[in-house]
């Protein structure tokens, strides 16, 4: 009697694996970055794909993102002669959860998919193994540059897609319901207070992490050739947009959700 063949995994299965090894990837992550093993000329390359180059996307889509936000809550409140607190509503929705979420999106979109495209052409193509026969650790060269420069640019993008976001509701607040920008704004300030700024820079801080570490694992764990290099990356993105809602309500829920106790 022949060899019964081993049953090949689900895709279940392999996405589930995958998501564990992406676990395990962030701790490796935080261990060598604790190590100060970190390629300063690749974290200053990585933040110019991360930044610069992704600042034309979040800001429009965050202008228009605030200009529709703003329709819809405009023309409710003004119904019941609460003209005033359009900012405020403004505030405490687009400022606090849509603008992170937003930005992190088109950042996942645009880099994370990039990321698990190159990290997995080069594993298809054996560059990786080749950079273990020169004794260098795929993580210092490849993943931690990539997990520092979304850290330190995707909370930078989300004040630029906080302020282009203000701007977008106060000008469709303006043409379409008569509410003065020095009105809109005002409101704007009364209602978002000085610890939200910092609790939306560590919700784009903790979402560049799932960024980088969702497409640099997803690229790592590659394997056969370019068609499943292209499924890596478009996974790594569907993955990584799931991390950050799940993560923005954990966040929500611990930051702003008060104990009935």
């Amino acid at each position: 009697m022949g060899v019964k063949p081993r049953p090949k995994e689900t895709n279940q299965q392999l996405w589930i694996l995958r998501c564990f090894a992406t676990a395990l990837l962030f701790g490796q992550v935080l261990l060598h970055f604790c190590q100060g093993r970190t390629y300063y000329r690749k974290v200053v390359e990585h933040m110019v794909t991360a930044g610069p180059c992704s600042i034309p996307p979040v800001l429009l889509v965050s202008f228009f993102a605030g200009m529709i936000f703003t329709i819809q809550t405009a023309r409710e409140l003004v119904q019941f002669g609460a003209v005033n607190a359009v900012g405020g509503a403004f505030a405490l929705a687009y400022c606090r959860e849509l603008a992170p979420i937003l930005t992190a999106s088109i950042i996942a979109g645009q880099v994370g998919s990039a990321f698990a495209a190159e990290i997995g052409a080069m594993r298809v193509t054996e560059q990786i193994d080749a950079l273990y026969m020169l004794k260098t650790d795929p993580i210092d060269f490849l993943v931690l540059p990539r997990v520092i420069a979304c850290c330190l640019m995707t909370p930078l993008l989300t004040i630029f897609a906080l302020v282009t976001g203000i701007i977008g509701g106060a000008f469709a607040g303006m043409q379409f319901y008569q509410v003065l920008p020095e009105t809109f704004l005002d409101s704007v300030r009364d209602f978002l207070e000085p610890a939200d700024l910092w609790i939306i820079l560590l919700k784009g801080f903790i979402f560049g992490v799932l960024v980088a570490v969702n497409g640099c694992s997803w690229g790592l764990t590659t394997k056969g050739g370019a068609k499943d290099v292209g499924e890596s990356a478009t996974t790594a993105v569907v993955t990584t947009w799931v991390a950050i809602f799940i993560m923005d309500f954990i966040l929500t829920l611990a930051l702003f959700e008060k104990p009935s106790f």
